[in-house]
C-alpha cells in the first residue's frame, strides 16, 4: 500500500498559525514536539512530520476503512529529515521525505520494498474511486492498482504501483 502528502511551504506559512496555544498538543506527541521545537528550522520540521503522518494515514484508511481526524495517534519515529517510520495501532509505515525550497513531499509505504515499485502519474484521467479511495484498473491484467493523490497550494503529486 502507498500514501503521499505534499505541503506547499509558502502557503503553509501564510495559512497556519502553528505556534498558537494547543496546536502542537492536538497533533504531535511530546517526543515529536521536542523534535519540532529543538530543530534549527522548527517550521520545516513540523511540516516534515505532518506530511509523514498524512501520507501514512492514507494507507491506514485504505487498509482499515477507518476515517477520521486523529493525527496524534499517528506517531512519527524520526530517523533523519528524509526517512523514518510512522506507527498507529499495530501498523508501521515506512516514509521517505523530500524537502525543497518550495515544498515538502512525503511518501509512505506498508512494506519498504514497495518504494522501488512506485510510479508517478501525470494525469488523473484513468483514476477511479471506491468509497473515496483512488485506484486504477489495469485493463490488461484486470488488477486493481492503488493510487495516492496529494495537492496543496501550487503542487500536486499522483503515484501508483
Amino acid at each position: 500500500m502507498i500514501g503521499n502528502d505534499i505541503v506547499d511551504i509558502e502557503l503553509a506559512q501564510k495559512e497556519s498559525n502553528w505556534r498558537r496555544k494547543g496546536f502542537l498538543d492536538k497533533i504531535f506527541s511530546q517526543k515529536e514536539q521536542c523534535l519540532i521545537l529543538n530543530d534549527t528550522n522548527s517550521e520545516l520540521m513540523l511540516w516534515n512530520l505532518w506530511s509523514r503522518k498524512e501520507a501514512s494515514y492514507k494507507i491506514y484508511n485504505r487498509i482499515t476503512g477507518v476515517r477520521g481526524y486523529f493525527p496524534s495517534r499517528l506517531q512519527c519515529h524520526y530517523v533523519d529529515e528524509n526517512s523514518g517510520t510512522v506507527s498507529i495501532d499495530s501498523f508501521v509505515f515506512h516514509t521517505q521525505t523530500l524537502i525543497t525550497d518550495s515544498y515538502i513531499y512525503s511518501v509512505a509505504v506498508s512494506e519498504i520494498s514497495i518504494f522501488n515499485k512506485i510510479k508517478s502519474l501525470e494525469s488523473l484521467k484513468s483514476i477511479e474511486k471506491e468509497n473515496g479511495i483512488p485506484y486504477i484498473l489495469n485493463t490488461g491484467s484486470n488488477v486493481i492498482c492503488p493510487v495516492s493523490i496529494t495537492h496543496h497550494g501550487r503542487f500536486q503529486k499522483v503515484i501508483s504501483l
